[in-house]
């Protein structure tokens, strides 16, 4: 079945913005002294490190190098299209322009390597939190053995136990998660959905996350 084309007034603006915008980039180029193909490549070069921003802040959420380069690819293109409007003689570009200008494909380099390479850590956060758990461990277990404070008994110890029955295993301690964490491993399970159609695994989550199995089976408990 053939689905009707529809024009949507969003997307025919953003045509529109995109396509002036991908002009004056070329125009501001083309007069600080980028001729034939180099001009051309210089709109395609801001444009794309505009949208590798974009797509690192959707996936990966608000990150301090995602926003840099988002905003330093915004300037680029707003500046582009406030030179072209007649405050800048074209004509005669100043040398802070030309300086510009030529520098630029190195600095759109260093953000798109940047933005493809590097990545958050939210393994060093849990593994910073989960260290801390036999300390707190071993103050619950101070807090049990000291003496009441009224009689100055110290609590029955429990009995040994028999010979013949085998212990009983000891509880798993519980592993404290940060909230930070687990809103992080909420838009990654959301992701995996959205793309998978089905939940998770915690092994998936595992290794998204680069956490310890107990770690990760603790978050998926607070995902389900």
């Amino acid at each position: 079945m053939t689905r009707s084309i529809r024009p949507d007034a969003v997307l025919v603006q953003a045509v529109i913005a995109g396509a002036l915008s991908f002009a004056h980039l070329h125009d501001l180029a083309a007069a600080a002294g980028q001729t034939g193909w180099k001009a051309w490549a210089y709109p395609i070069s801001v444009d794309l490190l505009l949208v590798a921003a974009w797509r690192r802040l959707r996936a990966d959420g608000p990150s301090r190098l995602a926003w840099c380069w988002f905003l330093i690819a915004l300037v680029a293109s707003l500046g582009a299209n406030v030179a072209t409007a007649g405050f800048l003689d074209l004509a005669h570009p100043p040398a802070w322009l030309r300086f510009g200008v030529a520098g630029w494909p190195a600095l759109a380099f260093l953000g798109g390597t940047l933005l493809a390479h590097a990545s958050d850590h939210p393994a060093d956060t849990a593994d910073s939190t989960s260290s801390g758990a036999p300390a707190v461990l071993d103050v619950e277990r101070e807090l049990t053995a000291a003496p009441d404070p009224k009689t100055g008994v110290p609590p029955a110890e429990e009995p040994p136990a028999l010979s013949g029955a085998e212990p009983a295993p000891a509880p798993a301690p519980a592993v404290p998660v940060p909230a930070a964490l687990v809103a992080h491993a909420r838009k990654i399970a959301a992701d995996h959905t959205a793309r998978t159609g089905a939940p998770i695994d915690t092994d998936t989550l595992r290794a998204r996350l680069n956490v310890p199995a107990v770690m990760a089976d603790a978050i998926a408990a607070q995902l389900a």
